[in-house]
């Protein structure tokens, strides 16, 4: 395999354009990762994924190590064979679902040994088991092994957890070894603390990563106290690596997000949202469940060339998803995953171009505007 790396194309403002280049395939930055979890964009074809035009998926340590497990999925010829994806795969390290997910966890300086919550078994979860997990699956880009709290914390829990993830990231480095055409992202700790993000930044920075995680967001503390945080995050990370924002969010969250410096971001929303009925269109979200509906011939957006907004009605998207129809998840997660990279192009576009801040501000007014008018 050739190496991986990033070049920086444009920059306007605190906002960067660029490419990660990797043997798979290159990924466009700024860059939005549809979530398949287990393998899977839940209720989409990997073709479809890649035609609302997603570079990377991401897949989660977790669930995968769980079922089917990463030695089968290895013996199967790796996590891209598996799923049918041919691209870029950036895996997590799982430490996030270990402490929000599963049962009678216990943490300590080797790591976290925990039950699954599927069928109870016990695990043990390290920084050396993550890396080799994250090597059987194949992903592209492997996320080093942290702890993540739940905010609020004090600050005390914060910095013990800060330092201990740093720790974390040194044995990450080291278990990853050298693998040329794979990266391996640190992850940035310390909550919403200016100094122990500082302190964090440096010994990662020291450490040595392809990559960089702002982790710790998103996890409730609110759009105002994260966006606070990363007026100043980003820029304590090396300018010549990829920025990666773990977690984010909503439309809103990704354009500010980019708006301050970062490159990469991944969420569940928009695949979770379509399956509840929920999609995100240029002027807010639109609840397909809602009567008003119910009579509408128009599509979700007439300025939408994806499959659901060129083909069916808002009336047959408020039946099918009141009549809980498969296609229904499948329509309005491929919505959200084509106007989430729409997003994404318009900003590359707007950066390469120098008016990413009145793209912000169309982006802003439109977004606020409301659904159209009923009929």
């Amino acid at each position: 395999m050739g190496a991986a790396s990033f070049s920086l194309n444009a920059r306007d403002g605190k906002a960067r354009c660029g490419v990660i280049s990797t043997p798979r395939g290159d990924i466009r930055t700024p860059a939005f990762m549809p979530v398949g979890t287990a393998a899977t964009v839940k209720g989409m074809l990997p073709e479809n994924v890649r035609a609302t035009g997603a570079d990377v998926l991401l897949g989660n340590t977790y669930h995968l190590m769980l079922r089917p497990g990463a030695e089968r999925v290895a013996q199967l010829g790796g996590l891209h064979k598996f799923m049918n994806w041919q691209r870029p795969i950036l895996t997590d390290s799982g430490g996030f679902q270990v402490m929000s997910l599963a049962s009678l966890r216990k943490l300590t300086e080797k790591g976290v040994t925990f039950r699954s919550h599927i069928d109870g078994m016990k695990y043990d979860l390290t920084p050396e088991r993550s890396m080799e997990i994250q090597r059987l699956l194949g992903s592209d880009i492997v996320m080093a092994f942290d702890e993540c709290p739940a905010l609020p914390a004090d600050r005390t829990r914060l910095n013990e957890s800060m330092q201990l993830s740093m720790r974390w990231a040194k044995r990450s480095r080291e278990a990853f070894g050298d693998r040329p055409g794979h990266m391996l992202f640190g992850i940035q700790q310390g909550g919403l603390e200016q100094d122990l993000r500082e302190e964090s930044a440096k010994a990662l920075t020291e450490i040595g990563f392809d990559g960089y995680a702002v982790g710790g967001l998103a996890v409730g503390e609110g759009q105002e106290a994260m966006f606070g945080c990363l007026d100043f995050a980003p820029d304590q990370l090396p300018e010549d690596k990829p920025r990666y924002l773990m977690g984010v969010g909503k439309p809103a969250d990704i354009v500010g997000a980019v708006a301050r410096g970062i490159d990469m971001m991944d969420c569940v929303l928009p695949s979770r949202s379509g399956r509840t009925g929920q999609a995100w269109t240029r002027r807010g979200q639109v609840n397909l469940r809602n009567a008003r509906h119910a009579d509408d011939p128009r599509p979700l957006d007439e300025h939408c060339s994806c499959p659901c907004c060129q083909s069916y009605s808002r009336a047959y998207l408020h039946h099918v998803t009141r009549s809980k129809e498969m296609i229904a998840g499948t329509l309005l997660t491929w919505h959200n995953l084509h106007y989430y990279q729409e997003l994404m192009a318009g900003m590359r576009a707007a950066i390469s171009e120098g008016r990413f801040a009145s793209f912000q501000t169309d982006f802003e007014a439109e977004f606020g505007s409301g659904d159209i008018e009923l009929l």
